[in-house]
């Protein structure tokens, strides 16, 4: 880590807020001097310039500009001159108003020095505008600059900026200046703040917006959701029916047996008079007149042709009769009920075969990385797809559909290319490019689709850094990380939720056992993890995981969803592998 001290400036009051103490408002569960100090934490000594605070850390060095309120010019000039006898060549100056301000946005600006070897470097927000107090300074450059000005009070930053400076554009450096700025960043913070996993869910399943309703064939739309109440066309069954094959019967025995047979689809018999029986198939039409159907093991047939009831055999009535499991109008499936292989029967024994629906969900799946290479000989640097042609039977578990695979290379637009052109499918499934780093795109792409983001990051291990939005098309974007293991882990714990959102699906029952060996394999956060069914039911995790790929879950039969500083025996969520 490349060694600067630090000068954060918190001193004077807002006058444009009537007068708060700016540096301790709280945005996103921490202060906005806090903020300023996680960002240069750990890099040299750090000064705070302002109003004492004795809340923070002894080792940070806490002075007054001359006079108070004098401006930013006199505050750096107080800052470094209380860091007097330090040997770091560079000083990071912030101001204590930057809400959003990270560890990483420092790091930009002292590459970008390290690599220009300019006198100052400074950050401009995202409309371009330089912001001079987020920048890093050569020490003996800042020195000369304070030095060179006859008066330090009241003076603008500008007249403190040398000629020999370097301007780098950053996310998230945006000031608060005034209330509705503050109103702003909070409400933003509460969209980057992580959630559980049952926050996540909870929300995808609430908040997504639903798709719309049709008319179709059941059979062709497997996997989307009912979208009213399904209820019988015709009666089930719909005439009297023999349940057994045995004998349609006419009063009490003995019978004289006709020699004409009922067959299940074949000619209705025609009716029994008192004493008649007929021998009859599972599932005919039962003939007028029939009292009751006997079984074949209950009833034997002497040589003149007489049926007999055989002695102490129980006396049942083997017919189904019409309407007994459904009457016309009988509700079959509620709304938001699953359109399964066993809804699409339910509904044609009742003759039903369209209905109101939704869905299925129809996913493009978009993995992201010049690294990446799915086909041919791997060239330098290049790794194989190893997840891409997995992710169809995958999404298949879930009930959604995959119109598409591509491969996006790491260029400044071509998020924005993919979003634009996403009205054609119901779900974006992007691995890679959700977290920090220079070649993770994702994040700015959604912001400037102002796309609504539903899950920011889960705090969940692996898969924090997971995002979810939804673009003004309503096209739901399912950001994965690009970690194999974790790709698929989060896949798996949250594709369910969102063809729920999207179709209004009733949610699925969790599939739930003791995890006997929690106490290994849990941490401080919620984790997931391999794991097998143990022989006396329930799962065993597996305490290490190989997260660049999927080797681990050769042989294991789902991954178990492990809440922090769990104990052995406790009730898990168990996700099945569709593999």
């Amino acid at each position: 880590m490349t060694a600067a001290d630090a000068i954060v400036l918190a001193g004077g009051r807002a006058s444009r807020m009537g007068g708060v103490d700016k540096p301790a408002i709280v945005i996103g569960g921490r202060s906005m001097l806090d903020a300023a100090l996680a960002a240069v934490a750990g890099r040299g000594r750090t000064v705070v310039v302002g109003p004492h605070r004795p809340e923070l850390n002894p080792e940070i060095r806490q002075v007054r500009e001359v006079p108070p309120g004098s401006g930013p010019v006199a505050a750096i000039d107080a800052g470094l001159r209380a860091l007097a006898g330090s040997t770091a060549p560079l000083v990071v100056v912030l101001a204590a108003d930057m809400p959003f301000l990270t560890p990483s946005a420092i790091a930009e600006l002292l590459r970008h020095e390290a690599e220009s070897g300019a006198e100052a470097v400074f950050a401009a927000d995202e409309s371009g505008r330089p912001q001079y107090l987020i920048g890093v300074w050569r020490r003996s450059a800042l020195g000369s600059a304070l030095a060179e000005l006859d008066s330090l009070i009241n003076q603008p930053m500008k007249a403190l900026v040398p000629a020999d400076t370097r301007i780098v554009a950053l996310a998230g450096i945006a000031d608060c200046d005034t209330e509705e700025e503050v109103r702003m960043a909070r409400a933003l913070a509460a969209d980057t703040t992580p959630m559980t996993l049952d926050e996540a869910r909870n929300t995808l399943r609430d908040s997504l917006t639903r798709l719309t309703a049709y008319r179709t064939n059941l059979p062709s739309v497997r996997g989307a959701a009912l979208a009213a109440p399904l209820t019988a066309a015709d009666a089930l069954p719909r005439f009297d029916v023999s349940a057994m094959d045995g004998y349609a019967v006419a009063g009490d025995g003995p019978w004289r047996l006709r020699r004409d047979i009922g067959f299940a689809g074949g000619q209705r018999p025609v009716g029994l008079l008192p004493g008649e029986a007929v021998r009859i198939a599972t599932g005919a039409h039962v003939p007028d007149g029939t009292t009751t159907v006997v079984r074949d093991e209950f009833v034997r047939v002497d040589a003149g042709g007489t049926l007999h009831r055989l002695p102490d055999t129980p006396i049942r009535d083997d017919i189904r009769r019409r309407g007994e499991d459904r009457d016309p109008g009988d509700l079959v499936a509620p709304e938001g009920a699953p359109v399964t292989a066993a809804l699409i029967s339910a509904a044609a024994s009742v003759e039903v075969t369209e209905a109101a629906v939704r869905g299925p969900v129809r996913a493009r799946i978009v993995m992201t990385g010049d690294e990446i290479r799915s086909e041919g000989p791997l060239r330098a640097g290049q790794t194989r797809d190893s997840i891409g042609p997995i992710l169809p039977d995958l999404l298949a578990g879930s009930s959604i559909r995959t119109l598409d695979r591509v491969h996006l290379r790491d260029t400044p637009n071509g998020f924005d290319e993919v979003l634009a052109a996403a009205d054609d499918c119901d779900l974006l499934v992007i691995v890679g490019a959700t977290g920090g780093g220079a070649a993770d795109q994702l994040r700015g792409a959604i912001t400037r689709a102002e796309a609504r983001i539903l899950v920011p990051r889960l705090r969940l291990r692996p898969g924090g850094s997971t995002v979810v939005a939804e673009t003004q098309g309503g096209t739901t974007i399912l950001g994965l990380p690009g970690n194999p293991f974790a790709a698929v882990a989060t896949l798996l714990a949250l594709a369910p939720a969102i063809v729920e959102g999207r179709t209004g699906a009733h949610p699925a029952r969790p599939l739930t056992g003791p995890l006997h060996n929690a106490a290994d394999v849990s941490g401080p956060v919620t984790r997931i993890v391999p794991a097998r069914i143990a022989p006396t039911g329930g799962w065993i995790g597996d305490p290490t995981v190989r997260t660049a790929h999927l080797g681990g879950l050769v042989d294991r039969d789902g991954l178990v969803v492990v809440p922090a500083e769990a104990s052995d025996g406790i009730s898990v969520e168990f996700l099945v592998l569709p593999l």
